[in-house]
């Protein structure tokens, strides 16, 4: 079982990226789908997360209207394009899914996640 995350890189301020996270092992569909990021010296913090059945999506305040998540069930990929990045975007950006359907109330909570990608850098400067 394993979360392969990828598409991060140097962007400049304002610039796009889409960061992809493919599921081996088990199927992504019956499962809900986050995205969290960690920047230097600060603590792990949710980013956006997917229901898996009526795909309600839920995205923190510091990247709403700029971010979105969306599932791609074939190829059990789920991707998340970012746009009008800013610097404070820059960390490292972790994909990670739940076992179960919905991600919930509490779903910036990284304890309630079963498996994790091995994260990908984004890096906003110019």
């Amino acid at each position: 079982v394993q979360l392969q995350a990828s598409g991060g890189g140097l962007v400049q301020p304002g610039g796009s990226l889409r960061l992809s996270c493919t599921a081996s092992g088990f199927t992504l569909d019956y499962y809900a789908v986050a995205w969290f990021r960690q920047a230097p010296g600060k603590a792990r913090e949710g980013v956006s997360c997917v229901n898996s059945k009526d795909g309600s999506t839920y995205y923190a305040e510091s990247v709403k209207g700029r971010f979105t998540f969306s599932r791609d069930n074939v190829g059990n990929t789920v991707s998340l394009r970012m746009d009008s990045l800013k610097a404070e975007d820059t960390a490292i950006y972790y994909c990670a899914s739940l076992h179960s359907s919905e991600c919930g109330d509490n779903w910036k909570a990284t304890r309630r996640y079963d498996y994790w990608g091995q994260g990908t850098l984004v890096t906003v400067s110019s």
